[in-house]
Parts: C-alpha cells; sequence; structure tokens
C-alpha cells in the first residue's frame, strides 16, 4: 500500500511550498510528496523541492492540462475565478493508493500521514471546522430547501486545503458527470467569494462517498486550524489551543495573506527558514483590499470561538 501527499504550486508559491515541506520533513522524513504544476509556471518550484525535499513532478501533465480544460469548460471558461485549482483533482488518478492533498498556505506540526491509518474503516478524511460556520462559501441555501442535502449531510462539508482519501474511488467519468450536474444547477452553490473548487468537491463527495471521517467531530474532537482564530498560543515548537486544551496539529492560513503582520506570522517564518538563515527584513504587507474581508475574518473566529465552547 503507497501512501503519499499530493501538492500544487508554481513558482509564485515556492516560499509557501518551502514552509509546508520544512513542516512535513520536521517529523516525517520518508513520506513521499508530489507537485501538482498549478501552471506552466513551475519549474523553479519543482527544483527546489526536488533538491531540498526529493519532491517529485506528477508524471502525466498532458493528463492534468486535460482535465483542468474539460472540467473548466463545463461552466464556461469564464466561471471561476481560479479554474486551475481543479487541477488537484488528478490525486484520484496518481500513483498513491492511499493519499493526502494539502494546500501549500499549511505548515503541520505532527506526522498527519499517519492519519490515513483510518482507512481500515472509512474513504475519505479531513479535519477541519468548515461545517461549523454554515454553508457560506460552499453552498447557498437552495441546496437545502430543494432537498439536495439536509442539514445532518451538511455536517460533512469540508474544506478543500486538506483532505484524505483513496486512489480510484473517484473516475474521471464521474468527475465530469458531477461537473455537469453542478453546471445545470449554479444556484446551489456559493461562489460569491471567489470560491472555485470547494463548492463542487463538496457535492462530490457528499454525494457518492459515504465512508466519511472528519477528525474534529470525534469523541475527543480537535483544535482549531484556521489561522484567523485569535486564541492560539505558542508552546514549545507548536501551537496550542486553550479552548480544546489540546496542541494544533496544522495550521491553515486558509483566505489571509501570509505576509508580515498576519496572524501567525513568527510560526509561518520559522518553518520557511528552518534550514536556511532568516533575512534581516521582510518586504512591508499589502493593505486589505477592504474592510469587509476584515469583517468577514473577524465574524468567522466569532462564529469558531462560539461553537468551541458549546
Amino acid at each position: 500500500m503507497k501512501r503519499g501527499f499530493y501538492i500544487t504550486a508554481n513558482d509564485k508559491f515556492t516560499d509557501y511550498s518551502i514552509a509546508l515541506l520544512e513542516s512535513i520533513r520536521a517529523t516525517d522524513p520518508d513520506t513521499p510528496v508530489i507537485l501538482i504544476p498549478y501552471d506552466d509556471n513551475y519549474q523553479q518550484v519543482a527544483q527546489v523541492l526536488g533538491e531540498r525535499f526529493g519532491v517529485t513532478v506528477y508524471d502525466d501533465l498532458e493528463f492534468i492540462q486535460r482535465l483542468s480544460e474539460r472540467l473548466q469548460s463545463t461552466f464556461g471558461e469564464k466561471f471561476f475565478a481560479r479554474p486551475n485549482q481543479f487541477r488537484k483533482q488528478a490525486c484520484w488518478f496518481g500513483p498513491f493508493d492511499e493519499f493526502m492533498y494539502i494546500d501549500t498556505d499549511i505548515v503541520v506540526f505532527e506526522k498527519i500521514i499517519d492519519w490515513l491509518d483510518a482507512f481500515s474503516e472509512v474513504d475519505f478524511l479531513c479535519c477541519d471546522y468548515q461545517h461549523v460556520g454554515g454553508i457560506r462559501n460552499v453552498f447557498s441555501p437552495k441546496i437545502i430547501s430543494e432537498g439536495v442535502f439536509d442539514e445532518e449531510e451538511l455536517k460533512g462539508m469540508f474544506n478543500c486545503g486538506l483532505w484524505a482519501s483513496k486512489k480510484g474511488l473517484i473516475s474521471e467519468e464521474l468527475l465530469y458527470e458531477t461537473f455537469h450536474e453542478c453546471a445545470e444547477h449554479p444556484e446551489y452553490f456559493d461562489f460569491s467569494q471567489k470560491t472555485s473548487d470547494q463548492p463542487i468537491i463538496n457535492y462530490m463527495i457528499l454525494k457518492h462517498m459515504p465512508r466519511r471521517l472528519n477528525l474534529v467531530q470525534g469523541l475527543n474532537k480537535a483544535p482549531g486550524n484556521w489561522a484567523g482564530s485569535p486564541q492560539f498560543r505558542q508552546q514549545d515548537d507548536r501551537l496550542f489551543d486553550p479552548t480544546m486544551n489540546q496542541p494544533l496539529q496544522y495550521l491553515h492560513w486558509a483566505g489571509i495573506r501570509i505576509e508580515p503582520g498576519c496572524p501567525y506570522w513568527e510560526t509561518w517564518v520559522n518553518y520557511r527558514y528552518r534550514s536556511e538563515p532568516r533575512p534581516i527584513s521582510f518586504p512591508q504587507p499589502t493593505p486589505p483590499k477592504s474592510r469587509s474581508w476584515i469583517r468577514r475574518t473577524a465574524s468567522a473566529a466569532k462564529q469558531w470561538l462560539k461553537s468551541s465552547a458549546d
């Protein structure tokens, strides 16, 4: 049984990728990692990650391009803000029998590939509180009012930045069929914040993957993991969630630009420069585009804190 990680990146996200791989290799020197190029500009990041961490490039680039173009064209070329996010669906067809996909705006604090031991009981695994904030950024209220999913089923929603499954459980034909279904009912989904893959992939998994596990919904629950949560504290070489009285398993800057002044900036810097000298200074942060982004971040943090206290 061959296990491994898939990531997507291009040269623009070389620094993010280095931080992620440094965090993985801190506890897991051996699990293979495969890069799915986000676009054609990936030679630099592939070279750096290959030389430093043994990362290899997905070996069928023509398939990735064909898959991406087919999925994108189902909705139309201008529909999605970031259509290349769909390239991560190549995970289902790569060499790993059991795999974990992980975004590069994440650092991990433990050997998370061991979570896949749960595959003796389930076929799909995630570890996040996406479901706590309601259906926003994934579905519209019509997904409930028209009986596609009920509220209990929607507790299975997940963040597409980190998830795991098994090769072959989703076929290429099923992917295309799912996208056609979704294209016929765009009113079911919430694309208002420029999400691309998350609504549709949630739909596919909730429809076709009944044996699912979200680690935060277990008996012991799990600590938070979103960098927009303000309550985390530094403890030794990792962060600690005092509301759960547990150390974090990973940290995800979903929707947050990683730059000086951002939440948990020092945590990211410590991994990015774990094996090389830290720069004396960093570029100044980019101002937020609008106050609405700040309000959304604060609102989501309040929702998470309220739910974790229940």
